[in-house]
């Protein structure tokens, strides 16, 4: 297969954030035709209409970087039920200027870690709806909402959990490259 480049957004931008930990780990497990990049989203300012004709030079990198993806992977933590600001405000700057988003039909999957028992499941219905919105095309199965309290035994991914990751990026492969 071609190699397919993936853009990873990662919405938990603190040093230690798990998601990130969680980023690295996934692409260590990588056995795929997918190359993965990361844009760090904490750079961008605050979306507002009064710039987004003239946006910053970081704004102007995102849009690229993602028009320049084969897929994204949207990775997100869940905060009080919901997925954080800081992604939200990625997925408006490349949806704006109204009629010039980068997010239309790309490809796209959508994971997350927390230290709950259901994962970034809420977190993840919520992003669900706004990249329905922005006619982003889904991956809906396998859905990936990993429980980092049971996944992780000293710091290292159980056996099962690494199976079950190998799976979701060869299902992600084989999904973009139908």
């Amino acid at each position: 297969m071609d190699t397919k480049n993936v853009l990873a957004i990662i919405g938990g931008i603190s040093k230690d954030s798990l998601n990130k930990s969680f980023y690295n780990e996934l692409v260590k497990l990588n056995e795929t035709s997918l190359r993965f990049t990361t844009f760090d989203i904490s750079l961008l300012p605050f979306y507002s209409q009064d710039i987004e004709n003239n946006p910053p030079q970081v704004v102007t990198d995102l849009r690229q970087a993602v028009e320049k993806a084969d897929a994204v992977m949207l990775i997100t933590p869940e905060y009080n039920r919901s997925y954080p600001a800081v992604l939200k405000n990625a997925l408006d700057w490349g949806s704006r200027p109204y009629g010039k988003s980068v997010w239309t039909r790309k490809p796209t999957a959508i994971a997350g870690a927390s230290p709950g028992k259901i994962g970034t499941f809420g977190a993840q219905q919520h992003l669900r709806n706004v990249c329905s919105f922005l006619d982003m095309k889904l991956m809906h199965q396998p859905e990936l909402y990993l429980d980092a309290s049971s996944s992780f035994v000293d710091g290292k991914l159980v056996d099962s959990t690494v199976a079950f990751l190998k799976h979701y990026l060869e299902m992600f492969e084989k999904w973009i490259n139908d």
